[in-house]
């Protein structure tokens, strides 16, 4: 694995509902790649509003091409963000990992201000990730989030919700698809 493929790009991780811990595979790249975590003001109560802003901000922020590395809430938060921003030019690519179907009975309750879910065309290039065994999420949702999204989607088996407690570690499958994603990816401008 070549990291030096991620150098020209400004990586920035999107945790889910209540961010992800020390031994995730996100927490790890952050460590072993540089890559930027979007910090959130509340992890426990996400808004969807603030978290917009935040990643709006983030992607404002960065004078290199960004790649997205979103799990669970996170990729309904790329989603959402990308059916309203004018800063979508300025991202290369995501990868989407496990979405949180926030529609679902009992998220739908706990998460009220994520409903609906954004199913439009994602303006640059995407790979979501899903599990046959994800509690968060049915199979054939996450695969109807990838048609809708315009992702290619990639089949982890049963993987449950693709976070620590899959024990993944480093997770170096995670990190290929995500450098194949940015071979494939059109370069944009980020003006």
């Amino acid at each position: 694995m070549n990291a030096d493929v991620f150098a020209g790009y400004d990586v920035k991780v999107l945790p889910g509902w209540q961010s992800s811990g020390p031994a995730h595979w996100q927490s790890r790249w952050e460590a072993l790649h540089g890559f930027r975590r979007v910090e959130q003001h509340d992890w426990m109560r996400p808004l969807r509003g603030d978290w917009l802003i935040q990643l709006e901000e983030a992607v404002l922020a960065s004078t290199r091409p960004v790649v997205l590395v979103a799990h669970s809430l996170g990729c309904i938060q790329t989603a959402a963000w990308a059916s309203i921003s004018q800063q979508t030019h300025r991202v290369r690519a995501a990868l989407l990992v496990a979405p949180g179907d926030v529609e679902a009975p009992g998220l739908r309750e706990q998460l009220p201000t994520w409903q609906p879910i954004a199913l439009q065309p994602l303006p640059f290039a995407s790979t979501l990730v899903g599990s046959h065994d994800d509690p968060y999420c049915t199979f054939e949702r996450a695969q109807s989030f990838a048609t809708a999204w315009g992702s290619h989607f990639q089949d982890l088996g049963q993987a449950g919700h693709i976070n620590a407690d899959s024990g993944l570690g480093d997770w170096p499958l995670g990190l290929a698809l995500l450098q194949a994603l940015l071979t494939t990816a059109r370069p944009q401008p980020l003006d």
